[in-house]
């Protein structure tokens, strides 16, 4: 049991799944896995253990934005053991050839600021997913029939962003999407020595105005959910 998670030992799975809204880390569990139990409720941030074709895997939810994200995961590697950390989330399309509702693979992720930043002082730390993880999801969206893009993201430490001139910038230079999470979790897990990688669904276009209705983005999360599983277990 932690500051912030009321799991016993042994009640966490090596393999974790991080969606941000605690209520889809509900869902998801019920939907995938077996033998479900729920075995974190503290502050309304749910967590769920159960198997997936005979693998533990626990489903926990993150937060939104890197600040959350950040205290979620430092506790699940450094106390319970965590192993390969996946998000699963939304993401905004920042180039023309990224659709709603296709799904990115984030290789790195820039950001302007996280959590971590202090520890760096005056050096940029490129933080980037791992390799073995993001070659399965990357097969695995193939075999799925998904529309799956691979390369560099944008976290955003803000939802409401006012920097059109940094937006113009990071499309610019290829950045294929924007969420909020992954540059965190990707530098958590180089210093931990874990694996991650973020399985993201284009939900909302910054450059069309495009948005996916609450149904649909249901249908793609499943889709991220199984992307995802398949990638951690290949």
């Amino acid at each position: 049991m932690t500051v912030h998670i009321g799991a016993k030992p042994g009640e966490i799975a090596e393999t974790v799944l991080l969606p941000g809204d605690p209520l889809r880390a509900k869902w998801a569990a019920e939907q995938f896995l077996d033998d479900v139990a729920c075995v974190n409720e503290v502050r309304g941030m749910l967590g769920f253990t159960g198997t997936w074709r005979g693998h533990p895997v626990t489903i926990h939810g993150s937060g939104m934005g890197m600040p959350s994200l950040s205290i979620y995961t430092n506790e699940l590697i450094r106390d319970y053991g965590a192993k390969t950390l996946i998000r699963i989330g939304s993401a905004g399309g920042m180039q023309p050839q990224v659709k709603l509702r296709d799904v990115v693979l984030a290789m790195t992720s820039s950001t302007l600021s996280t959590p971590s930043r202090g520890i760096f002082k005056e050096l940029q730390f490129a933080p980037c997913a791992d390799w073995g993880l993001l070659q399965a999801a990357y097969g695995a969206a193939l075999s799925k029939g998904s529309d799956v893009h691979v390369g560099g993201i944008y976290s955003s430490d803000v939802f409401y962003d006012e920097r059109p001139d940094l937006n113009e910038q990071m499309t610019r230079h290829g950045i294929l999407a924007v969420e909020m999470e992954a540059a965190e979790l990707y530098t958590l897990a180089a210093r931990y020595g874990s694996r991650a990688l973020a399985v993201l669904t284009i939900s909302d276009h910054l450059q069309t105005g495009e948005a996916l209705p609450s149904e649909d983005r249901q249908s793609s999360f499943s889709d991220m959910v199984e992307i995802a599983l398949e990638a951690a277990f290949a």
